[in-house]
């Protein structure tokens, strides 16, 4: 199960090479894990970004496109969870646009670690080559924490 996210690319969200630039990237990529990680907790979420894990850019997006990227939570703690993200490919001929792995941890109001609700969702990791890759570099980052 994913969720998926759209932008329609405007000027405002344009480089000199009048395609996406990377701060209106990274805040649509965060947009899309927050609402991932909210859609996998439900309503009880009170999430922040704890660890942008990885990040990159596979392909420029031009101006008046509307990228799509797809979440799915790869990775769950008690209180911590590891959302995957893929920019869904432009074109036929090409793979995804990026490629992200966010870290979200479930806090009080106060700001404290906090348990996510005792009732949550199987993990259901999307199977493909490019989810099979992401989690595969998911487990290698994990393990240098």
């Amino acid at each position: 199960m994913t969720t998926p996210s759209h932008k329609l690319v405007l000027p405002a969200d344009a480089n000199h090479h009048g395609t996406l630039y990377a701060g209106a990237m990274l805040r649509f990529v965060l947009e899309a894990g927050y609402a991932t990680a909210w859609k996998h907790i439900g309503r009880d979420a009170n999430l922040v970004l704890r660890r942008v894990l990885n990040m990159e850019c596979l392909r420029p997006v031009p101006v008046g496109v509307v990228a799509e990227i797809q979440g799915a939570v790869l990775h769950q703690t008690s209180a911590y969870l590891v959302c995957g993200l893929v920019g869904t490919p432009l074109d036929t001929d090409h793979g995804p646009w990026v490629e992200a792995l966010l870290g979200f941890a479930q806090v009080t109001e106060t700001g404290k670690l906090a348990h996510f609700p005792a009732e949550l969702p199987v993990l259901e990791r999307p199977t493909s080559e490019t989810w099979d890759r992401l989690s595969d570099r998911m487990k290698k980052l994990l393990r240098f924490r």
